[in-house]
């Protein structure tokens, strides 16, 4: 009786065991890291170019629910916005984005009106809050450009070594996605994946620069697919290559130094007048009354906000240098 127990303890003990590794293994096979990471390079191959006579990437979905994402389908230009979200790196559908700016915008409709705002003022605040998503979206795309341009040098250089080395050319584009660092190589990653899926190497490349729309980048699309065509040392050529983009990148720093005080000159400039209404609205509201009570005072404000908008373009087409 003793020894029955004993087994019947043991196997329970293994059965628990054996349902908790079994439901981790299903776990990560559906939401795991590794699952999340292939899900993600799937949608993103989707995001390019669409190939001629090629159906083997999946459809980048825009919202989660088939019937929301047929609505959205509706809608003229939508996959510029959903590319702008692939771009920013962001973990972001169309749908969710859409949600997100409407949200906001009926929050800033809302305090504008429990502050007892004008009509105007408070669809003002709408569409500040609502275009918050989209500055932000727009931002994370910023940062991630820079910092893949900022890898780029690298990643070519891996690659030149690489086929000095005797490896070709799609064996370096999986070394950059096996040896460097995200979003470089996550993109690079991508372009192989498409090869080896029966995408043309031309085709594959126009997809990566359609994915990140950095002039570095579109440097090196052009030139391989020059050289596929013409012949020639593709290692000497991504070399050049690398060392250009250093040069600039050096030089864009030194501008970037020597116009920072303009561009805290403008920051400052373009916020201070809206802060300083905001404040004194909010203690003496009485003193602002004039600009939407005396009929005069819409025509004064309109003309204000035309000068404003005029020298905040002015401001920034001055601290805003191309390298």
């Amino acid at each position: 009786m003793n020894n029955l127990y004993y087994l019947f303890i043991v196997l329970a003990f293994l059965a628990v065991v054996l349902f908790l590794e079994g439901s981790y293994l299903a776990w990560n096979a559906y939401r795991g890291p590794e699952a999340k990471r292939m899900e993600k390079r799937l949608r993103a191959m989707s995001a390019g170019v669409e190939v001629q006579g090629s159906s083997l990437l999946k459809q980048r979905m825009l919202a989660q629910t088939p019937s929301m994402d047929r609505l959205l389908l509706r809608i003229p230009r939508i996959h510029k916005l959903d590319r702008l979200l692939m771009q920013s790196g962001l973990r972001m559908t169309v749908a969710g984005f859409l949600s997100s700016t409407l949200l906001l915008a009926l929050i800033g409709l809302l305090i504008g009106g429990l502050l007892s705002m004008p009509v105007i003022i408070a669809i003002a605040m709408g569409i500040a809050f609502g275009l918050l998503p989209l500055l932000y979206v727009t931002r994370a795309k910023h940062k991630r450009m820079l910092l893949i341009e900022q890898q780029l040098p690298d990643a070519l250089d891996l690659m030149a070594r690489a086929m000095l080395a005797g490896h070709a050319f799609t064996s370096g584009l999986k070394m950059v996605a096996e040896e460097t660092s995200d979003p470089v190589a996550g993109e690079f990653s991508i372009v192989f994946d498409e090869i080896n899926y029966g995408i043309s190497v031309p085709d594959a490349l126009v997809n990566l620069a359609t994915r990140v729309p950095s002039t570095d980048l579109r440097y090196f699309v052009i030139s391989v697919m020059i050289q596929r065509e013409t012949g020639g040392n593709l290692a000497e050529l991504l070399n050049n290559i690398s060392m250009l983009i250093r040069a600039r990148l050096k030089l864009l720093g030194t501008v970037r130094v020597l116009s920072a005080e303009g561009r805290l000159s403008a920051r400052i400039l373009t916020i201070l007048p809206f802060a300083l209404a905001g404040v004194i609205y909010l203690i003496n509201r009485d003193f602002l009354s004039v600009l939407w009570t005396d009929p005069a005072g819409p025509k004064i404000v309109a003309g204000a906000l035309v000068v404003m908008a005029l020298g905040i373009f002015w401001m920034w087409r001055i601290i805003k240098i191309r390298v």
